[in-house]
């Protein structure tokens, strides 16, 4: 059995080294050909060719070499071209183009984008990974494994394996070797996560390891509540595993009564394993096979420990010694030892450039970090196995899509590409927001658009359509609700701020409320306790019946503001009374802040138009002198307004909280008294000690750090200059106002320069489109060219808070 095993792992993995070239694998099939190897049962794996280009041609190059793999486990590779004759169905088919598809127990198994199956390794890999994705586990914590080893207990042993990436030379290794022990050994695949450290592995580690945990034969002797485990100290191959696994299965401890110089070497399948001796008395044998278990549990997978009785005849060793060793070489003599420590022979077959080698690609991961594209993709690689995979998060796809989102008054899903960092960064934020509105009303799930193309792209033809506009931007996240249009969220990407945001779209939208009670809980109190700590701002619309005019305009008002503010309706001879005691008359609005102390709302008066209320509830929602944060930046910015800025330093005693406060009563006033002609500029300070991002901002403006206070005006719509109120000089409302004159009046000489809107690419190797422009002249004035086309469809009732924005 074991011939026959090695006769095919070694095939595989020496495929294409004989002299003599086989015959290509690679089978072109008719129309005739393909339904009958089809419902022959046959597994297919099937290229239905519609076009001619250089990056199919190349494709189809891997998968002739692919073909000769796969043939040794079953699986014919082939392909159709479709202009030949005429074939009705996948050669119809637009997405056939950038597919490969799985045919298996005569109907369509899986398809694979060409994207993942871009050469041998990933081809052979992922159709292996397809074929036994029943017998191979995938766990992401530790939890997870520890149940699987308690399964596994007393019945099988456990091949684990680590690869950096799937479709790797690596991974094919695995799902290889797969394939031959899966009925063997339990095989578990993990990709990174917790499930690492507890292996003890250096989170900045790439390399692919394997593990075998020894649970088949310890059920009840077990001590721990994990198998004991020996890991694979060879780079991972399909050769190196399949030794490995045979080592596993030498025996631990082999008692010999001749001398080391006569024992045999290893015999096949072990004759690349050193050999160790130990040496046992008759007054001490239980405790000498006790010592040279312990030993062997040390070195397996190292080399296979022999013990030697002394009391037999043959055996001539010197009393001197106690261990010995010979190597596999041909012609290797037995070295002879006196070890007063295990350790002592542990380092004798510990690859003394091993933690040499682990140096050196640490060094080469870091001069990677050093030409990542930007920050986001260098923190997420920093923090690659620290982050939650995608498939432990519930699934979204294009099959369960529209009964998912029925059966749940709120379904939050998140559209992302795997190999995108923006999304790989809000995973983890959507994973913990996940897990606080476990067994609430919210179903949190995601969408792998790399694999759900069609419901990505809200493909026309399917029935009920896909309610939203094709997602064209990554990540995006849609608030999904039965038979309502979708809400996109277009908030900071962190966990408080997107938990806050479903929290507060939670509600009715507006509340409808009839009585005393419902109103006054819903000013002061509000129908979230879990936010009571960051209460958000209030809207009440007070109408004289729900059938009014105005109520409408409310309401769609209401729908844009979901998310961020509450919002509630009062109709009828309740509404009279509260419009009575705040002064005014129906139709009316009640606005009450977030960041008031006063438990009495703003009175506002009802406009005709929806977007005429969203922009008084807005201004009455907004502080007058705001305090300026990385959060909240981006969604000032989106208000068009120039940035009358103040930057305080931290306060270090009383005496300095005292001031600040003062500067922040002086720029209310200049507010109150600019009355209309501050309307342009939104007046707000950044504190640089809850702040310290805002140092380098200010530097940046000035070109230096000035002292502080500083006060300047920026992002005006009518240009990129920075004025400085002069530095040195009392921050006083009259003062400041006579310096925005001087600037309107163009008197004033700006300090500083707003940089260009572009973003180019940290390194020339990253500027991907100056590389096609010059193998392409042509493509640069397609750019030019392009007409910009709207979109037609799905409208969100949403705002989305953060554009591209220069910081």
């Amino acid at each position: 059995m074991w011939t026959c095993i090695a006769a095919l792992l070694l095939g595989v993995a020496l495929g294409g080294c004989t002299e003599t070239a086989s015959p290509s694998a690679l089978t072109e099939y008719t129309a005739a050909d393909f339904n009958e190897q089809l419902h022959s049962g046959k597994t297919l794996l099937l290229y239905f060719q519609q076009l001619i280009s250089s990056t199919i041609s190349l494709f189809l190059l891997e998968l002739e070499q692919s073909a000769d793999a796969l043939q040794h486990y079953g699986v014919l590779v082939g392909k159709v071209t479709c202009n030949k004759e005429p074939f009705h169905g996948y050669c119809a088919e637009e997405k056939a183009i950038n597919t490969v598809f799985l045919f298996r127990g005569g109907k369509e198994f899986l398809g694979f984008s060409l994207d993942t199956v871009f050469d041998v390794n990933s081809i052979v890999s992922e159709v292996l990974f397809a074929i036994l994705r029943e017998e191979i586990k995938y766990v992401h914590t530790e939890t997870d494994l520890l149940a699987m080893e308690k399964a596994a207990r007393g019945k099988k042993d456990i091949a684990l394996c680590y690869v950096s990436s799937l479709g790797t030379q690596e991974h094919r290794s695995m799902m290889e070797t797969a394939y031959v022990y899966g009925s063997k050994y339990q095989f578990i695949l993990i990709t990174g996560g917790p499930v690492l450290n507890h292996l003890g592995v250096d989170e900045m580690s790439r390399s692919s390891q394997v593990w075998f945990l020894h649970c088949g034969a310890h059920s009840r002797s077990m001590t721990s509540e994990h198998c004991p485990s020996t890991r694979l100290r060879k780079p991972l191959s399909t050769l190196s595993l399949h030794s490995f696994l045979q080592l596993m299965e030498a025996p631990l401890v082999t008692e010999v009564y001749e001398d080391p110089s006569s024992v045999r070497p290893t015999q096949y399948p072990y004759q690349d394993t050193p050999q160790v001796f130990l040496f046992s008395r008759p007054a001490t044998k239980r405790k000498d096979l006790d010592k040279a278990t312990a030993v062997a549990c040390r070195l397996r997978g190292l080399a296979l420990l022999l013990l030697v009785h002394r009391q037999s005849p043959a055996v001539k060793t010197p009393e001197e010694y106690n261990a010995a060793y010979k190597l596999p070489e041909k012609g290797s003599e037995v070295k002879y030892l006196t070890s007063d420590s295990p350790d002592e022979l542990l380092e004798l077959f510990t690859n003394p450039e091993e933690e040499e080698e682990d140096e050196e690609y640490e060094d080469n991961e870091e001069e990677v970090l050093d030409t990542l594209d930007d920050e986001i993709a260098e923190s997420v690689f920093e923090n690659r196995l620290n982050l939650p995979d995608a498939d432990s998060l519930a699934q979204l796809t294009s099959d369960n899509f529209h009964a998912t989102v029925a059966q749940s008054s709120l379904t939050v899903a998140l559209f992302y590409l795997p190999w995108d960092a923006v999304s790989k960064a809000i995973l983890s934020s959507f994973s913990d927001v996940a897990e606080r509105l476990q067994g609430s009303e919210v179903q949190m799930r995601v969408v792998n658009c790399a694999e759900w193309t069609d419901l990505c792209t809200a493909e026309s033809g399917s029935s009920p359509p896909i309610p939203f506009q094709p997602i064209t931007a990554f990540p995006t996240i849609l608030l999904l609700r039965p038979k309502e249009l979708p809400q996109r969220y277009g908030g900071m990407l962190g966990t408080e701020a997107l938990h806050r945001f479903i929290m507060l779209s939670q509600p009715a939208c507006p509340v409808l409320l009839s009585t005393q009670e419902e109103v006054t809980s819903f000013l002061l109190e509000g129908p979230l306790p879990a936010l009571a700590g960051n209460k958000p701002g209030r809207a009440l619309g007070l109408f004289e019946t729900r059938s009014d005019a105005g109520v409408r305009q409310f309401a769609e008002a209401a729908k844009s503001l979901r998310g961020e503010v509450l919002t509630g309706l009062l109709t009828d001879g309740l509404a009279e009374k509260w419009a009575a005691e705040h002064d005014t008359g129906l139709p009316a609005m009640l606005v009450l802040p977030s960041w008031t102390k006063s438990t009495r709302p703003f009175a506002l008066p009802a406009s005709a138009s929806a977007q005429e209320l969203l922009s008084h509830i807005s201004a009455a929602l907004l502080h007058p002198v705001p305090e300026l944060t990385v959060e909240n930046l981006p969604s000032f910015l989106s208000l068009g307004k120039g940035l009358l800025l103040l930057f305080v330093g931290e306060e270090e005693d009383e005496i300095g909280h005292t001031q600040n406060q003062a500067l922040l009563e002086e720029m209310r006033e200049v507010v109150e008294l600019g009355v209309h002609w501050m309307e342009r500029y939104l007046v707000c300070w950044l504190h640089l000690g809850r702040t310290p991002a805002g140092m380098s901002v200010l530097g940046s403006y000035l070109g230096s750090m000035p002292p502080l206070p500083a006060l300047v005006l920026t992002h005006l719509p009518s240009g990129s200059e920075i004025y400085q109120f002069c530095p040195n000089t009392a921050i006083l409302a009259s003062s400041v106002l006579q310096w925005l004159q001087r600037v309107e009046d163009g008197t004033e000489s700006a300090a500083g320069m707003l940089g260009g809107d572009s973003w180019p690419p940290t390194t020339e190797l990253f500027d991907f489109l100056k590389i096609m422009d010059t193998q392409d002249p042509n493509l640069s004035q397609q750019r030019a060219s392009e007409p910009k086309v709207e979109e037609e469809g799905y409208s969100f009732h949403a705002r989305d808070k953060y554009p591209h924005t220069e910081l």
